[in-house]
């Protein structure tokens, strides 16, 4: 049975396709539904399924845009209640995709809704699980998220739910059963997801410690919950557009890829309060950027640090890109539910330069610099804003930890009468630090070039290494 597996990195997200004698079904598709379109189009298959694990936080499905653009049925587990038509199925019921069939297995736990849906192929054989959030490569779900909509839900109630559908649902299974879930490692819908994207189940009953036999329903609770992190701001809002509906794609890039001369970005940026996002290198941000704008790259793990960094999915958006890039930004930025985006700088920052408006740059150093600082005795204070297991596993000595996704609520520890270094692993994540910095009136600071990764080979003292597998 041919699964093929469509895996989008920045947001560690697998969508899945299948096809029989001209029949296909996606899974769990993107919001860029074209790419799922043009797949079918080369087996000469209409897509007549799209089937939904559950209603997802971290991203905005595809499949009412699927439907509408190929007439697809979307179904969902049992009990979800969308507020569009779709099919609900009972647990048990099978779909017949060419010779392929898929049958639903009811598996709440991550999502009340969440379902697993087995793979069976044209000899009647089982071949794989979509599991969704469910189950993932060395992890679950997490189930503190469905908490946050439905407010009955605690989040051990859901462990509790998950611990049974693991144990009567998932773990009966065959253990030649490919395991193919929704998402891979980087994703903050688990806590330590494995690389790889796909094992069978027998080995995942080995190595996955929550399907270790031995374990109670009280014990898998207190493991799962134990070390969860805050969700990002955006889940919330993800999984009510889902429930709910949302807004065609085509409109959205419509609206987000309209050009806009400088004078006209910098008139609609104060007529809508929009935020200015820049999503070039932080290395071009640096050196001269749109006054009051917040960097983003888009090379890096942009969707995600939107979603962290930029609370209301319904914020009007103002983009300044690299030449070529507008479409891309508004993609990913509807991947997250970031809809509201009114056009971008035409000509990018550097017509805005040649305009004549206002230019603001931020400072930088290099670690020799800060080297020779220290060694003059005259040592800044550092600040490193990168995620507390990664501080806790090294850092430099007498540095402070402000991780960039809590930045907001600690600014007041941000001095203003003395200057300070910002730093991360790499400088990605400490400029959008500066960038908010400089946006809410810091001047007094400069970022690392290079960060922790240039950091650790300098001669600059450090706390011991402790492997991080050890903080788990």
């Amino acid at each position: 049975m041919k699964v093929e597996q469509i895996y989008t990195g920045c947001l560690a997200h697998a969508a899945y396709y299948i096809e029989s004698k001209g029949e296909a079904a996606v899974f769990d598709p993107l919001r860029e539904v074209q790419p799922y379109i043009d797949r079918a189009q080369i087996d000469n298959a209409e897509i007549k399924y799209v089937f939904e694990t559950h209603f997802h936080a971290d991203f905005v499905s595809g499949h009412l845009d699927l439907r509408k653009k190929t007439g697809a049925e979307i179904v969902f587990g049992p009990i979800a209640k969308p507020g569009y038509e779709a099919l609900v199925a009972e647990d048990g019921q099978v779909f017949q995709v060419g010779d392929y069939k898929v049958k639903v297995i009811h598996t709440p736990g991550h999502t009340m809704e969440s379902t697993t849906y087995l793979l069976i192929d044209d000899k009647g054989k089982e071949h794989g699980i979509i599991t969704g959030d469910t189950l993932f490569i060395g992890d679950v779900g997490r189930p503190d998220l469905a908490q946050h909509v439905v407010s009955d839900l605690t989040e051990e109630k859901l462990a509790g739910h998950l611990f049974d559908s693991l144990r009567n649902k998932i773990m009966p299974l065959s253990d030649d059963l490919i395991v193919y879930p929704n998402h891979g490692a980087g994703s903050a819908c688990g806590k330590m997801m494995s690389k790889e994207t796909t094992d069978t189940l027998g080995n995942q009953k080995k190595v996955n410690y929550a399907l270790r036999a031995d374990m109670t329903k009280e014990e898998f609770i207190k493991e799962l919950l134990t070390g969860l992190t805050t969700p990002p701001g955006y889940f919330p809002q993800n999984v009510l557009m889902n429930i709910k509906g949302y807004e065609s794609l085509d409109e959205i890039m419509e609206r987000g890829t309209q050009p806009l001369d400088p004078a006209a970005f910098e008139a609609a940026a104060e007529e809508s309060g929009a935020l200015v996002l820049d999503t070039r290198d932080a290395e071009e941000f640096a050196k001269g950027f749109v006054p009051n704008s917040i960097n983003i790259g888009l090379e890096g793990n942009f969707a995600q640090w939107v979603g962290e960094m930029i609370p209301d999915v319904q914020h009007p958006i103002l983009l300044i890109t690299d030449a070529g890039k507008e479409e891309e930004a508004v993609t990913r930025l509807s991947r997250v539910g970031y809809d509201n985006t009114l056009g971008y700088l035409r000509g990018g920052f550097e017509n805005w330069a040649k305009s004549g408006k206002d230019v603001e740059q931020t400072g930088r150093i290099t670690v020799a610099e800060l080297e020779k600082q220290v060694k003059d005795g005259k040592a800044p204070l550092v600040i490193d804003v990168r995620k507390k297991s990664e501080f806790d596993s090294e850092h430099l000595i007498d540095a402070a930890n402000i991780p960039l996704n809590e930045i907001n609520q600690h600014l007041a520890e941000f001095p203003k009468d003395k200057p300070f270094v910002l730093h991360c692993q790499g400088g990605y994540r400490s400029m959008i630090a500066a960038s908010i910095l400089k946006q809410r009136g810091w001047d007094n600071f400069v970022d690392v070039i290079g960060g922790f990764d240039e950091i650790k080979e300098s001669g600059l003292e450090k706390s011991d290494y402790v492997c991080p597998t050890t903080l788990l």
